[in-house]
């Protein structure tokens, strides 16, 4: 039996094991996905413990994307960004890190056919999923502002990203009332604060695409009031769901079962 994982801390409610568990059953592959909870002393011995366990494969997941960039032999990706968030085992080799969440971003675009390419697009958020969204949104071919509270965060990401990118503090989302596409990659809107909002609703328009990063709750208030003003609206459980696709198809080797994935997942998040 092939055994993988989800290490972060804290992964109680971690949405990952069902998800991956119906794609296992409905390709007929005997695995186990579960999760652990390091400190982060105890990091780079749980990456170790892994390999020596003969763990097939792992996600990580906060507060460890970054750290774990130590452990491990990251890809192109993965280093552009900066984080981690799929580990890859091969015997007698350096365990090799991914960044599947860049990828997760570009296919829930594609899903609801979205064309990124020559697009504004403004981010909302510079932390982990900010850097991951913004890189995926300028490797597609849009042109990328980054809005966030620490102009200076939001800076080092749009210099790491190069010409495609620009920075500035929140008071720079007036940028939205001319974007093409705007991702929030802050938790504002998160349970149990699910009545605020990260963006004015005066910045919404119909020719907007908003991409929510919080799925819980699943339709935000972002998402309501985009919806009210005639944008197109994708909630964050695609991303979710896609970043754990890419990690399927990597681990694996095979096409993942994407209906059944999002038929799980969507399952647990309307019991939450």
């Amino acid at each position: 039996m092939d055994v993988y994982g989800l290490i972060g801390n804290p992964v109680e409610h971690s949405l990952s094991p069902p998800m991956h568990e119906a794609a296992y059953d409905a390709l007929g592959i005997d695995a186990r996905y579960v999760t652990f909870e390091p400190t982060e002393d105890t990091l780079k011995t749980a990456i170790n413990g892994a390999t020596a366990l003969d763990i097939t494969g792992l996600n990580i997941t906060i507060p460890f994307k970054q750290d774990v960039v130590s452990y491990v032999n990251p890809g192109d990706i993965a280093r552009e960004v900066g984080a981690v968030n799929t580990i890859e085992f091969n015997r007698d080799e350096t365990p090799r890190g991914h960044n599947t969440d860049v990828a997760g971003v570009k296919r829930a675009f594609q899903h609801h056919d979205i064309t990124i390419a020559g697009c504004d697009a403004v981010v909302v958020g510079a932390g982990g999923a900010g850097r991951a969204a913004a890189f995926a949104l300028a490797d597609a071919g849009a042109d990328v502002h980054i809005a966030n509270r620490t102009v200076e965060r939001a800076e080092t990401v749009a210099a790491d990203i190069g010409a495609q990118a620009t920075a500035g503090g929140l008071d720079t989302r007036d940028m939205i009332s001319d974007a093409d596409i705007l991702l929030n990659a802050t938790s504002v809107g998160m349970e149990p604060e699910s009545n605020k909002t990260p963006v004015p609703q005066s910045y919404l328009h119909e020719e907007l695409v908003v991409l929510d990063a919080v799925y819980t709750p699943i339709e935000t208030r972002l998402l309501r009031e985009a919806v009210a003003a005639g944008a197109t609206t994708i909630d964050g459980a695609w991303m979710l769901l896609y970043q754990g696709v890419v990690a399927f198809e990597i681990w694996t080797g095979r096409d993942a079962p994407v209906q059944k994935m999002n038929t799980a997942l969507r399952a647990e998040l309307e019991d939450m």
